[in-house]
């Protein structure tokens, strides 16, 4: 049985041993580190990003924008 875990701080390092597993061989301790900074700071990139979301509206007024 396969569980997704919803806390963010597990999800980042699962991501990051993902991505460290791909290289598998770095040549010294600093192209580690190297990697996963560019890594958290993509992530922080993504955080601090505010999420676009669909908005339903086809250019009629909605009820919201009238006075009354």
């Amino acid at each position: 049985m396969l569980m997704r875990t919803t806390n963010g701080l597990e999800c980042l390092n699962k991501g990051l041993k993902r991505r460290t597993r791909v290289a598998t061989l770095f040549p010294n301790t600093s192209s580690c580190l190297r990697l996963e900074s560019a890594l958290l700071a993509e992530q922080d990139e993504e955080s601090m990003t505010p999420k676009t979301y669909l908005t339903m509206t086809l250019g009629a007024p909605s009820t919201t924008d009238t006075q009354i």
